[in-house]
Parts: C-alpha cells; sequence; structure tokens
C-alpha cells in the first residue's frame, strides 16, 4: 500500500513538474490546457512566470516531501493546491469567474492525497 501511495503522489509530481515546464517551451500550449488565452506583452511575462513556477515549484516540493519523507513536507504543496482551489472559489463566487470544477478536484484531490501520504509515508 505504501509502495502504490508512494508511485501516486511521484506521478502527481511529475505531471505538476512537466506542466510548469511546458510554460517555458510551448506557453500558448500550457496556455490552452489550462482554457486560458495567452496574454500580450508584460501580462504574458507575469502568466508565464507565475503559472509556470506555480506548477514546477510545486511539483518539486512534492518531490522534496518524497525524498526527506518528512511530514511538513507533504503539507507545503498541499497548502499551495488548497488555497489555489479556494481562490478558484473565490473567482468564482466574487469575481464572476467560471466555476472550473475539473481544477478543484484536480486540487483537492491532489492535496489530500499529500496529506495522507504525509500521514502513511513520514518517517518522523
Amino acid at each position: 500500500m505504501n509502495k502504490l501511495l508512494q508511485v501516486l503522489v511521484v506521478l502527481a509530481a511529475l505531471f505538476f513538474i512537466v506542466v510548469g515546464l511546458r510554460w517555458a517551451v510551448d506557453p500558448a500550449g500550457a496556455a490552452a490546457m489550462l482554457g486560458m488565452p495567452l496574454l500580450e506583452g508584460a501580462g504574458r511575462s507575469s502568466q508565464m512566470a507565475d503559472t509556470g513556477v506555480f506548477f514546477l515549484a510545486t511539483g518539486m516540493l512534492i518531490l522534496t516531501a518524497v525524498v526527506t519523507a518528512r511530514r511538513s513536507w507533504y503539507h507545503v504543496p498541499a497548502l499551495i493546491l488548497f488555497g489555489a482551489a479556494i481562490y478558484r472559489i473565490v473567482a468564482w463566487l466574487f469575481h464572476d469567474a467560471a466555476f472550473v470544477a475539473d481544477g478543484i478536484a484536480v486540487e483537492v484531490v491532489v492535496g489530500s492525497l499529500l496529506l495522507f501520504a504525509g500521514a502513511r509515508l513520514a518517517r518522523e
């Protein structure tokens, strides 16, 4: 069970890393994958930097959790993902954004997986 859990966590990390790297090499494709237009000028710079590093750093933090087997490292990317889900809901409730159920689901499921993995796999 623990090995399967570890594999699922590593797969999640690789997914986030690949999406983050895609922002550097194929920003139009990365934006389309997330249902957003690729912005122009300074907006594109911010979009690529902020979104790309969000995914890349989240994936790297997940791998750090696996390598160190410390519970606190599992909590960091989980907090980021739960925060993203909350901001999606706030955007929908108060700022006329679309309700992106699949994005929220991924963030909540992976965040929950990380909390569960931290409880099961941590050696501290």
